[in-house]
């Protein structure tokens, strides 16, 4: 049976999130980053850390990219086109809104405070909120980022719209709105951001 490590919140949702829409068989194990069973999978400590066998991957879009090709599900096939604009959406999330989502998580909380800059947390809502305007574009006719199909990316954007919305940046993008409120509406993503 897989394995992931890691409390449903924060990255290791997003994997929670696919195993449960694919409704495929795993184990939760919630330890929290740098738990003695992380470090001894993952030398950095992060999670979530996904366990198959003997196969170990680290890293929640690796994860997804892994999950969603092995069982066929939520992605295009490597080598399409469809790919290859599905991965572009997923990296352009993962820089213009992820990226500076963590640079604000790491100037508030994560980093020790002498290495804190509060004036840069400014910029970086500026940068999540150009983001957003990105991905607001990105939105067609579809209910998904790839139109009438979900797919990994979809996963990122819901988690990552969230986070913003936890750390007070407002998305004032109408489509990027009731986009993450019809993802998070679906039963499964419902149950699993409850958790």
């Amino acid at each position: 049976m897989l394995k992931v490590y890691g409390i449903p919140q924060a990255r290791p949702r997003r994997v929670v999130w696919a195993l449960e829409e694919m409704g495929v068989a795993y184990e939760n194990i919630p330890s929290k980053p740098r738990a003695p069973e992380v470090a001894a999978l993952n030398g950095t400590g992060k999670v979530p850390v996904l366990v198959d066998d003997e196969t170990v991957i680290s890293d929640s879009v690796a994860i997804l990219h892994y999950l969603t090709d092995k069982h066929g599900q939520f992605t295009h096939p490597a080598g399409s086109p469809e790919r290859g604009r599905q991965d572009a959406i997923t990296f352009g999330i993962l820089d213009a809104i992820e990226g500076p989502l963590w640079m604000l998580g790491k100037h508030s909380f994560v980093l020790p405070e002498e290495h804190r800059v509060e004036a840069a947390k400014d910029s970086f809502r500026w940068e999540i909120t150009r983001g957003f305007d990105w991905l607001a574009g990105v939105l067609g006719d579809g209910p998904f980022l790839m139109g009438d199909t979900m797919t990994v990316p979809d996963f990122i954007a819901t988690h990552c719209g969230t986070w913003a919305e936890n750390a007070k940046v407002p998305i004032t993008q109408a489509p990027v709105k009731d986009y993450l409120d019809r993802m998070r509406a679906r039963p499964v993503a419902a149950k699993v951001f409850a958790l």
